[in-house]
């Protein structure tokens, strides 16, 4: 547990300054007890990159409780899709594709696990983390506004892959 924290730790202060901040904040989010819950429940996924994580994410079918009030193209049950989170590739490993490896592995796990779609929101104005998954296929659902500890009241894109 205390690799991936460090992990996230060294994102945060490495992407300090660049114009696309996912929002979040040491030990906030994402926090330490929902990384232990995660990795207790082995949702947590990390390439390494020799002797250092790479990328981390979580995939678990655990969302903002705000999903409900977004249009999404097919009203389905909780248990019927799978939610991408704290998708992260540490700067130093960027442009390598560890993203697009990451979200693939995503997709693979739901597909196996039967669900009929992936979905995840993003911070309004993450541009990478936008292009990044209509480049693989997501589409583009709704922007409204939901509460995280990091971020308080603030506007996210929702984004939906079929599966």
């Amino acid at each position: 547990m205390l690799f991936i924290r460090a992990f996230y730790h060294s994102l945060i202060d490495a992407i300090q300054g660049l114009p696309y901040l996912p929002g979040w904040e040491k030990d906030i989010y994402p926090a330490p007890d929902v990384l232990q819950t995660e990795i207790g429940e082995g949702n947590f996924y990390f390439l390494r990159d020799q002797d250092r994580i790479a990328s981390g994410m979580v995939v678990n079918q655990k969302c903002n409780e705000e999903y409900r009030n977004a249009k999404w193209p097919e009203d389905l049950k909780q248990e019927q899709f799978m939610v991408i989170h704290m998708l992260g590739v540490h700067p130093d490993f960027s442009g390598i594709g560890f993203a697009k490896e990451m979200v693939r592995y995503a997709l693979k796990i739901a597909k196996d696990a039967g669900m009929k779609a992936m979905r995840l929101d993003v911070l309004k104005g993450n541009v990478p983390a936008e292009k990044l998954y209509i480049n693989l296929g997501f589409s583009y659902v709704d922007s409204i506004p939901m509460f995280y500890e990091d971020t308080g009241w603030t506007e996210f894109e929702l984004y939906e892959i079929k599966l």
